[in-house]
């Protein structure tokens, strides 16, 4: 544990890692709070397919030589709003069927367009793989901003984000919002996925968003206990992926350090809480 420490500490003294550490901390838990929801709502590959989309979109910018951001975020919050839009009768495509169609679309049609401008380059890559080492102040601001929505937004309507994940029809007819805050939901997740692209890369961005929430609910029953758990584990495994990517082997990916840290958390969580449930069965006998 010691030598933890202190590789995590002389780690800080390189300004990049600290920005990469910072940057990736703050996504980290907004996607993890945000999975909470999505995951309990049937929309586990939601990251996966916007991320898609995004390199879809990002194709698209590389081939017309466009500034990247301002061409992905508003391509994947309007595919965001599509994909949890819960009208009634306003689309015959539901979950994950919905968005498996838009993002493999959007990513055939951007890599067509590329093909066509003349190929791919090196940035590119970068958003497919991710290159946390790179990220940039500008990167950074944007994750603060975004963890100083989504965090205390989570805390001061967390009853009204219960009632929708669960029952949006009990949460309608109490005069929730349901519209306003479905929309609001959508356009944080997608700011998340794409900064989380430029960290984690479009292949393991949904990984974030999935691993914390099935984690806490191997061990956690209420969706308080399954929120809290979750922002931690996803903290430490983070954490954990992150000093292990630059100190174990030079070049180790980060990213899928810290898939493989989560996914080892997923198998130790999910033996702890089968013995749990057994411990209490046999007290219940």
């Amino acid at each position: 544990m010691n030598d933890f420490i202190a590789q995590l500490l002389e780690i800080t003294q390189y300004t990049f890692l600290r920005r990469g550490l910072a940057v990736g901390m703050l996504v980290t838990l907004c996607a993890a709070l945000l999975g909470v929801t999505l995951v309990l709502r049937h929309y586990s590959m939601i990251g996966d397919g916007l991320s898609h989309i995004g390199f879809g979109a990002l194709a698209v910018a590389a081939a017309f030589q466009w500034a990247p951001l301002p061409v992905a975020l508003p391509a994947v919050m309007l595919s965001a709003f599509l994909l949890l839009h819960d009208g009634k009768g306003a689309r015959k495509l539901r979950g994950d069927a919905a968005v498996a169609i838009f993002s493999t679309s959007c990513l055939a049609l951007g890599v067509l367009i590329l093909s066509f401008r003349g190929g791919s380059n090196v940035d590119l890559m970068n958003y497919m793989f991710g290159s946390i080492l790179s990220l940039t102040q500008n990167d950074l601001w944007l994750s603060l901003a975004l963890s100083a929505v989504v965090l205390p937004g989570f805390l001061w309507f967390f009853h009204r984000i219960f009632s929708l994940t669960f029952d949006p029809s009990f949460a309608r007819a109490t005069g929730v919002k349901t519209q306003a805050y479905q929309l609001f939901t959508a356009g944080l997740t997608a700011l998340t996925v794409v900064l989380g692209m430029r960290m984690m890369g479009t292949l393991l961005i949904s990984s974030l968003m999935i691993f914390p929430a099935l984690i806490a609910m191997r061990v956690c029953k209420s969706f308080r206990g399954v929120a809290v758990c979750a922002a931690l584990v996803a903290a430490a495994c983070f954490v954990i992926g992150f000093v292990l990517s630059c100190t174990v082997r030079r070049g180790l990916p980060t990213g899928a350090t810290i898939v493989v840290t989560n996914l080892c958390a997923f198998g130790i969580f999910a033996v702890a809480g089968r013995i749990r449930w057994r411990n209490r069965t046999h007290c219940g006998d």
